[in-house]
């Protein structure tokens, strides 16, 4: 999927992505971060993938190294359909707003701002929009 850098994300601003689900979507991935080596938050809504069923595992990255998974049971998205979520940095997490749920991750990587965004699997990326 795309690769968005520089894009210069600071505590109290956010970004807001919209996007279609494959019909037949096992998982997606958006990654925000410092690079595609740090990455502060590794949001991953699994459909059914790596043992996981409507999950939504999210992660930090430092170079090869994964830290804990972190697991939401609340699922609110669905194969085919559309998807909006936006994440909204703060000074010590990042706050994940869902359709009629939200979130918040923690900065493990103390990342003061955040320049880089991807998305990879069953998403295809309509808007990407930040204040």
């Amino acid at each position: 999927g795309p690769v968005c850098t520089n894009l210069g994300l600071k505590p109290g601003q956010r970004l807001t992505v919209k996007g279609k689900i494959a019909p037949n979507a096992k998982s997606f991935v958006m990654n925000l971060g410092k690079d595609a080596t740090l990455l502060g938050l590794h949001f991953n809504p699994r459909f059914d993938a790596h043992g996981d069923v409507n999950t939504i595992v999210c992660n930090s990255k430092k170079v090869e190294e994964w830290g804990a998974e972190h697991r939401e049971t609340v699922f609110p998205f669905q194969k085919g359909g559309t998807a909006e979520i936006t994440f909204s940095v703060n000074q010590n997490d990042v706050t994940v707003h869902l359709p009629g749920h939200q979130f918040t991750f923690p900065n493990r990587l103390n990342l003061s701002v955040f320049d880089y965004f991807d998305t990879q699997g069953d998403f295809t990326l309509q808007s990407l929009s930040w204040e």
